[in-house]
């Protein structure tokens, strides 16, 4: 399955089950505790990502000023950025996987993988891509007048 079919998918799986879920945990304990839930998810999450965004930022900042390239941080702000915008969608599903976003040590287990599986033996965005050994022809070269 392709990446903008799984994506895609997702846009339209995931509100049903959030709609489902709320109905349930709704009916369970009622609304006012459920939006109250819902609420609140957010307000802590946006507490969370604002401390492991600057928590993010200064590592950065650090690493740059070791003269270090910061390769985990610049993967860890894009799903710091992921994780907020989940949070801040109202769902119970949604919430974990932004809440999971926010976990440390999980961001850096996707960082790793992202640079150990997609930029390191890839060759990088930046690298040049090396050419197959069947396009290579060895041979000598002599200009005859």
């Amino acid at each position: 399955m392709k990446v903008f079919q799984f994506i895609f998918l997702c846009f339209l799986i995931i509100p049903f089950i959030e709609i489902y879920l709320l109905i349930q945990v709704g009916g369970i304990i009622g609304a006012f505790p459920t939006i109250f839930l819902v609420v609140f998810s957010a307000v802590l999450g946006a507490w969370l990502l604002r401390q492991q965004g600057f928590a993010t930022w200064h590592r950065f900042q650090a690493s740059l000023a070791q003269g270090t390239i910061p390769a985990y941080e610049m993967i860890e702000g894009p799903l710091l950025l992921v994780g907020g915008a989940l949070l801040l969608t109202p769902g119970f599903v949604t919430d974990v996987m932004g809440f999971a976003c926010l976990i440390p040590q999980l961001r850096t287990k996707i960082a790793r993988y992202v640079i150990e599986h997609h930029l390191i033996q890839a060759g990088g965005p930046f690298q040049q891509a090396s050419r197959p050994e069947k396009d290579v022809l060895e041979g000598e070269f002599r200009k005859e007048e």
